[in-house]
C-alpha cells in the first residue's frame, strides 16, 4: 500500500494527466457555448493557420497518432467545420481544410478560450503559467521522451 502511494505521488505522468484533466475540464466548460471541446479547438486552430494540411501533418503538429487525429476529425467534418478531400498526387493522402463555418466557430471559441487562459494565469500567476506552458511545449516536442 505504501509503495503504491509513493509511486503515484512521484509519477511525472500521473501528475501531468491529473493537471491535464483539470485544465481540459476548465477549457471544455468555458468553450461549451461555442460547441467545441478543447481538442477540437486545437485542431481548428492548426487549420486556421494556413490553407489546410494532411492528417499526418495535423497529427505531427498536435502530437497525436494518425488514427487519433482521424477519430477527432470525424465530428468536425460531420458538423461542417472541416472539409476532407483525397490528395491529388497521392490518393491515400487526405487533405483537411477549415470551412467558413469552421472559421466562424473557431473565432467564436477564441473569445471564450481567452477567458479560460485568463483564469489559468490568474490562479497560477502569469509568469508561472507562461513558464509552465513553455516547459510543457518543450516536453511535447522532445523526441527523446518516446520509445519509438
Amino acid at each position: 500500500m505504501e509503495l503504491r502511494e509513493e509511486t503515484t505521488r512521484k509519477c511525472y505522468a500521473t501528475a501531468l494527466r491529473m493537471a491535464s484533466r483539470r485544465l481540459t475540464s476548465l477549457y471544455d466548460e468555458v468553450m461549451a457555448p461555442a460547441g467545441l471541446r478543447s481538442t477540437q479547438f486545437a485542431i481548428l486552430g492548426e487549420l486556421a493557420r494556413g490553407d489546410g494540411m494532411t492528417i499526418n501533418e495535423l497529427a505531427r503538429a498536435l502530437v497525436l497518432d494518425r488514427s487519433g487525429a482521424g477519430h477527432s476529425l470525424r465530428p468536425l467534418e460531420r458538423d461542417g467545420l472541416v472539409s476532407m478531400t483525397k490528395g491529388t498526387a497521392d490518393k491515400r493522402s487526405v487533405r483537411i481544410t477549415l470551412t467558413d463555418e469552421g472559421r466562424r466557430r473557431y473565432e467564436q471559441a477564441t473569445v471564450l478560450w481567452h477567458s479560460a487562459q485568463d483564469q489559468v494565469a490568474e490562479v497560477l500567476g502569469t509568469a508561472v503559467a507562461d513558464e509552465l506552458r513553455a516547459q510543457l511545449s518543450d516536453i511535447a516536442q522532445d523526441d527523446r521522451l518516446t520509445t519509438r
